[in-house]
C-alpha cells in the first residue's frame, strides 16, 4: 500500500493532541480474556457492522428468510452499548467505543470526552503495516466508518471527515458521499477545497459505478482505491439498480481482493447503514431487504475467511433502532415472511400519494400483493406523516412491532468466525470489541495518533512546476493562509528547493 509520507494538515478548528488512549473497559471491568487461544493469531479482521441490528431483527429475518442466517452458527455473545453521557448511544459514541475501546459522548467521532483523539483500531493496524478498508451504504462519511478513520467533535462535520479519510491514506474506501469530497463550486459541500482532487494526487484511483468496481485492480503499492457510488447516500437494497450501484457484497469483495494483495494483511470495517435508517422509519421491508444485502456481504466475509484460514470476522450492531418486536399488538403468531412481496420504501409509496390521498389503496396495492381494509386506508389518509402510516399498516400485517422510532439501550450480540472467536464469548461491553480484536490479531491499541492528526508542525520541500495554490490545494490549505503562514512577500514566486510550513 502506499505508505503515509507523514506531511498533513487539519482544516478545521479541532486540534489534537496526540493523547494515548486508556486499555481499561468503560465500568472498570473488562471481560476481555488477554490470553489467544491455543495461541491463535488472526493475520486479517473483517469487522462487520449492521447499524441498528440486534436480536430482534436477527430473529425476524430468520423468519423473513425461512432458514437460519449466516451469522446463526457463529453466535458467541452479547455486549452493552450505552455511551459516556446517556444509557441510549447514537452512532457517533457507538462506533467510538468499537474502534477505540473508549466510551465517548453522542456525537462525537475518535475523542474522549474531555476532547482528546484516541486512536482506532484501524489506525493501530496502518501502525502494524497492515492495509485498511472502509466499506458503508450510507454517505463513507457517516458516524460509523468515520469512527475508524477520523477524529472529530461533531459528526455532521462530514466534509473535514472527508479530508481526514484521505490524509489517514486509508487504502479502499466504499460507499456514497461524492458530494462531500468537492467544493461548493462544484455542486459539493466543502467551502473550497477539491477532496477528489486531493485524492487524486495522494493516488487514489477513482471509481463511480458497478461495472468500474468490478473491474478495479489495484496495486496498493502505488495507488488506493476510493469509491463514490452516489452523491449522498447509496439506494436502499429495495431500490438499488443493480446496473448502476453495487450490492454491499460487491463492495466487500471488492475490498477484499484488494487488500488482500498485502502480505503484511489487513484491516477492513464493512457497515449495513441503512438498517438503521428502516428502524427509524418503523420501515420493516426495508429491514429485512437490508439485512438480507448485509447477509450477503457476510456470506463473502466468511467464505473468504474458510478459504484462508487466517482470518477472524466479527459481526455486531451499533445498537439497536426502533425497538422491533417478533410478533405485535396481541397476536400470537409473526409472519415477516409476507414482506417479500413489498417493493418500495413506506417512504417510496407514500410519494405516490395524492393531494387528499383518496388513491391510498390502490397506491399500496401497486407496492404490494395486501388488500388494505377501509380502517387501514383511513388511519393513512388521517396521518400527520403518511410514511409512518404505511410503514404502520404494512408491519401490523407482518406482527412486526416497533417501540420506537430512535435508539434503544438493549444488549447486542455478537458474532465470530474464525481465529479467537471464541474471545467475544459471555457478557462484553462495546469497548471490548476492538481490545480482543488486537489481542487476537496483535495490534497494540492505544498508542499515539499519527503525524497527520497533530499539531507539529510540518515543512515540504518546493519542486519544479509547483505553484502555492497547488501546495495548498494538495494539504486541504487556502494558499492565503499558507503565504500568511510563511511571510512569502509573492506568493507567485516561490522556487524549487523553498520550504513552506504547515502547522
Amino acid at each position: 500500500m502506499i505508505r503515509k509520507l507523514g506531511v498533513a494538515a487539519l482544516s478545521a478548528g479541532i486540534i489534537f493532541s496526540g493523547v494515548s488512549t486508556t486499555t481499561a473497559s468503560a465500568d472498570g471491568n473488562s471481560q476481555v480474556n488477554n490470553s489467544m487461544n491455543n495461541g491463535d493469531k488472526a493475520e486479517n479482521i473483517i469487522y462487520m457492522i449492521p447499524d441498528g441490528f440486534n436480536a430482534d431483527y436477527a430473529t425476524n429475518y430468520r423468519h423473513y428468510k425461512g432458514e437460519p442466517a449466516v451469522w446463526d452458527n457463529h453466535l458467541q455473545g452479547m455486549y452493552t452499548t450505552y455511551s459516556a453521557d446517556s444509557n441510549i448511544t447514537d452512532s457517533a459514541a457507538a462506533g467510538t467505543a468499537m474502534s477505540t475501546g473508549v466510551k465517548t459522548n453522542n456525537g462525537v467521532i475518535g475523542l474522549d470526552p474531555e476532547g482528546n483523539p484516541q486512536q482506532t483500531i484501524l489506525e493501530a493496524s496502518q501502525d502494524k503495516d497492515m492495509s485498511t478498508g472502509l466499506v458503508a451504504t450510507s454517505t463513507i462519511t457517516h458516524a460509523t466508518p468515520a469512527a475508524f478513520g477520523a477524529h472529530v467533535d461533531d459528526r455532521n462535520n462530514e466534509t473535514e471527515i472527508a479530508k481526514q479519510l484521505i490524509d489517514n491514506e486509508i487504502d479502499v474506501l466504499l460507499g456514497g458521499g461524492k458530494n462531500n469530497f468537492l467544493p461548493e463550486s462544484e455542486g459539493g459541500n466543502q467551502e473550497e477545497t477539491n477532496v477528489l482532487l486531493q485524492a487524486e494526487e495522494q493516488g487514489y484511483q477513482l471509481i463511480e459505478n458497478r461495472n468500474q468496481l468490478l473491474e478495479a485492480d489495484i496495486n496498493l503499492e502505488n495507488e488506493n482505491l476510493l469509491g463514490l457510488f452516489a452523491n449522498d447516500a447509496m439506494s436502499p437494497e429495495l431500490h438499488r439498480d443493480a446496473e448502476e450501484e453495487p450490492s454491499l457484497a460487491e463492495m466487500t469483495q471488492t475490498a477484499i481482493d484488494t487488500l488482500n494483495n498485502d502480505e503484511d494483511g489487513f484491516f477492513l470495517m464493512v457497515e449495513g447503514s441503512q438498517i438503521d435508517w428502516a428502524g427509524h422509519d418503523n420501515d420493516a421491508a426495508w429491514a429485512m431487504t437490508d439485512v438480507g444485502a448485509f447477509e450477503e456481504a457476510v456470506q463473502e466475509a466468511i467464505d473468504f475467511a474458510e478459504k484462508d484460514g487466517n482470518t477472524l470476522v466479527i459481526v455486531g450492531g451499533d445498537h439497536e433502532t426502533g425497538g422491533m418486536t417478533v410478533g405485535a399488538n396481541g397476536s400470537g403468531t409473526a409472519n415477516p415472511e409476507v414482506l417479500h412481496s413489498v417493493t418500495a420504501t413506506g417512504e417510496n409509496i407514500a410519494a405516490d400519494l395524492n393531494e387528499d390521498r383518496s388513491n391510498a389503496k390502490e397506491v399500496v396495492s401497486n407496492y404490494t400483493d395486501m388488500e388494505l381494509s377501509e380502517e387501514e386506508v383511513r388511519s393513512i389518509q388521517e396521518a400527520e406523516d403518511p410514511k409512518m402510516a404505511i410503514n404502520a399498516v404494512i408491519s401490523a400485517k407482518a406482527n412486526v412491532g416497533w417501540t420506537s422510532t430512535n435508539h434503544t439501550g438493549v444488549d447486542i450480540p455478537v458474532y465470530a468466525y474464525g481465529p479467537g472467536a471464541d474471545q467475544f464469548s459471555g457478557s462484553l461491553d462495546n469497548t471490548d470489541l476492538p481490545k480482543i480484536i488486537a489481542d487476537t490479531a496483535e495490534i497494540e491499541l492505544g498508542g499515539e495518533i499519527s503525524q497527520n492528526h497533530s499539531e507539529k508542525e510540518t515543512v515540504y520541500t518546493v519542486k519544479p512546476g509547483d505553484t502555492l495554490f497547488e501546495i495548498g490545494l494538495k494539504y486541504n490549505y487556502l494558499w492565503t493562509t499558507l503565504q500568511e503562514i510563511n511571510q512569502f512577500p509573492n506568493p507567485h514566486l516561490i522556487y524549487p528547493g523553498d520550504e513552506v510550513y504547515f502547522k
